[in-house]
């Protein structure tokens, strides 16, 4: 099965479940948004690297890759779903941290162009799911 429809096969049983189960006066659902990789510098139109020796973040106000099939997918379902869920979009703002890898700090371990450093990018997801909590 393709990837993708595997996935939305996965959110849209997860959205059922939501819709049936959830109770908005008592649960508030959040939904973190998609993380995306670097392994491809096409997508940052630097088509002969990777995220190993990236150190800056890319500064630009549109990615150039665009955002992931999978973004769409989450979109698509979150706008069907009747209870309310909260979006902590991730995408952009992990999308433009190709420099926040561990690649570039543990050679032992090769090319890791999908987990991201502590501290750093997590701390910002941490941040702004303790704003949405408490606002």
């Amino acid at each position: 099965m393709n990837r993708l429809i595997a996935f939305y096969k996965g959110m849209t049983t997860w959205a059922r479940w939501v819709d049936r189960n959830v109770n908005p006066s008592k649960t508030k659902v959040f939904f973190q948004g998609i993380s995306p990789t670097h392994y491809l510098g096409r997508d940052w139109n630097q088509p002969t690297r990777s995220c190993a020796s990236e150190v800056q973040p890319y500064f630009g106000r549109k990615y150039p890759a665009g955002v992931p099939s999978s973004w769409i997918v989450v979109n698509k379902v979150l706008a069907r779903i009747k209870k309310p869920v909260y979006l902590l979009d991730i995408t952009f703002l992990s999308q433009i941290r190709k420099d926040a890898h561990p690649s570039k700090y543990s050679s032992e371990h090769g090319t890791d162009c999908s987990h991201w450093c502590l501290p750093g990018l997590p701390d910002t997801w941490n941040q702004l799911l303790y704003a949405a909590l408490f606002a």
